[in-house]
């Protein structure tokens, strides 16, 4: 069987994670534990001449700084390479190898650039060293164009040419279709590398299903200490060394590679974790670059199923994994944009609310200490009663507004029980049913208020919608408003985690709107609330 070369890029990959700052000290203990544990090839780092010289950071301008960071290391593996984006390291800044700390060097690159890419290729290995071609994003290459490549690859006859699975996308299957073409058209001196992530929680399985391929080509597969790396990481060397050890008959040594993750390694994913993420998980499912799920997991309460679905819209196919920040807003606002028929829920509200008593119900704790002033006015005005993002459990309402995904799912199944069967939702867009349909959908994006800290308050968001209505006429309960020395809520879980520090300037700027957008709303505040003044909480008209 073919020979199998491990290789760790911890110091390489693994410095997304921190900008490459793994500190002097770590930088060579790292090093020195690789090599204790017997690992074939050590990546050590970026060579990228945009970045000055830091004797603390694997990322280098030139292959001379290699050698100062490393020059006392005691023993060596049996090869130290460096890695090139190609394009960030001029030739200039190469020395050759036999001046060089590095045996090799490993160029990554785009398939529309992979005739310049091999060109820069041929040029480094005049200068001695072993050349990985390393193609990025593998699965953006056609059966055709892998095939381009490998006339390329064999015209130039690097050290090996690595399969890259850059955004996690790879199942076991496509990746045997992707080496089996490599395995038959690559000059057999050429090694085969593999280059595994882990959005789909596949790199540990990747890299053992390219591993027990049969082939005539050495090949090396590269892991990380602990899975360290860029996103949901890499297959974890200390799983792939153990595996081989076993399948093998390899004689790696586990134990200094966890010293290296306890001692240098665990410290960095505490700061900023690694690993398996639902974001990334959505990137890889729907084929696109993990930084158009980074943009829209920052807009305004989108459920995960709408990410999902705009996520699917990007086109073309060609730019979903070369990320166009422009593309990506341009199918967002598409998406927010699309056809809700407020203005159909407008009418229906309208018709139902109108000439009603109107009672609105907040999740404030005087909803409980004032029960008996709001169950004398239910009784007095018989009203219609719309609560906001919760059920109250004292009081039975005639409908519910709905604005947060996660408030509607810890209400769901009680939506769902008879005794509420006759409560009608009222929802944003922006809200996943989980059962059936809701009575009315409402475009969210028109109720929100820009100028707030809480663009998406709900209390505002409702009376806007009712005004859109042309509803009169309000009563409110249960609409504290915020507090510096309690909990606002009866139920503390819902509350923002920075109210507290911010309380008074929130209730004076809902005040403010109150008293300027909300005149020609006549505003009833029922139980005691900061967005009045107090001797108005009990008065009457706001």
């Amino acid at each position: 069987m073919a020979e199998i070369r491990l290789l760790d890029c911890t110091l390489r990959d693994g410095g997304y994670v921190n900008d490459w700052e793994f500190g002097h000290n770590n930088l060579i203990s790292i090093f020195e534990r690789l090599v204790d544990a017997g690992v074939d090839i050590i990546e050590v780092g970026f060579l990228d001449d945009r970045r000055p010289f830091d004797v603390h950071r694997s990322i280098m301008p030139d292959t001379a700084s290699a050698g100062i960071i490393w020059e006392k290391i005691s023993k060596r593996p049996g090869m130290v390479v460096g890695m090139i984006d190609y394009g960030t390291c001029k030739i200039s800044n190469i020395q050759p190898c036999s001046e060089s700390f590095l045996d090799g060097i490993r160029v990554i690159f785009k398939k529309h650039i992979m005739k310049e890419a091999l060109e820069y290729c041929a040029e480094v290995k005049k200068l001695g060293y072993k050349v990985f071609a390393q193609l990025v994003s593998i699965t953006s290459y056609n059966d055709d164009e892998l095939l381009e490549l490998t006339k390329l690859v064999n015209a130039v006859k690097p050290y090996a040419v690595s399969m890259v699975d850059t955004y996690g996308l790879l199942k076991p299957n496509d990746l045997l279709h992707y080496y089996e073409i490599l395995d038959k058209n690559v000059l057999p001196e050429i090694q085969i590398g593999f280059h595994a992530h882990n959005n789909f929680q596949l790199g540990y399985a990747n890299a053992i299903t390219f591993m027990e391929k049969e082939t005539v080509h050495d090949i090396v597969v590269d892991a990380t200490l602990y899975g360290m790396g860029k996103s949901a990481g890499n297959a974890p060397i200390e799983l792939v060394a153990g595996y081989m050890n076993e399948k093998f008959n390899a004689e790696y040594y586990v134990s200094p590679m966890l010293e290296a993750i306890t001692e240098s390694v665990i410290n960095f994913y505490l700061k900023n974790p690694w690993g398996y993420q639902m974001l990334y998980y959505l990137s890889a499912a729907n084929r696109c670059h993990p930084n158009y799920v980074s943009d829209l997991y920052g807009k305004e309460n989108l459920s995960i199923t709408k990410v999902n679905n705009i996520l699917k819209q990007i086109e073309p196919d060609d730019k979903k994994l070369l990320y166009d920040k422009n593309i990506g807003n341009t199918v967002y606002e598409r998406f927010v944009n699309r056809n809700i028929n407020s203005k159909e829920a407008l009418h229906d509200i309208a018709e139902a609310l109108s000439d009603k008593a109107l009672l609105l119900m907040g999740p404030g704790k005087n909803i409980k200490l004032q029960k008996s002033l709001i169950k004398d006015f239910i009784a007095k005005e018989d009203p219609v009663i719309i609560s906001i993002n919760y059920l109250p459990a004292d009081y039975s309402v005639n409908y519910v507004f709905v604005t947060k995904q996660n408030r509607y799912l810890e209400m769901a199944e009680d939506l769902s029980d008879v005794k509420n069967k006759e409560v009608k939702v009222i929802a944003t867009s922006n809200i996943e049913n989980r059962n059936s349909s809701f009575e009315h959908i409402v475009d969210r994006t028109p109720l929100l208020d820009k100028k707030s800290t809480i663009t998406d308050n709900s209390f505002l968001m409702l009376l806007k919608l009712l005004k859109q209505a042309e509803i009169k006429k309000v009563t409110c309960a249960g609409f504290d408003g915020y507090s510096a020395k309690s909990d606002n809520y009866f139920n503390p879980q819902m509350e923002y985690s920075f109210v507290k520090e911010e309380a008074y300037r929130l209730n004076a700027y809902i005040r403010d709107v109150l008293n300027s957008d909300y005149k020609d709303l006549e505003i009833q505040f029922l139980t005691y609330s900061h967005y009045v003044e107090e001797e108005d909480c009990y008065s009457g008209a706001f």
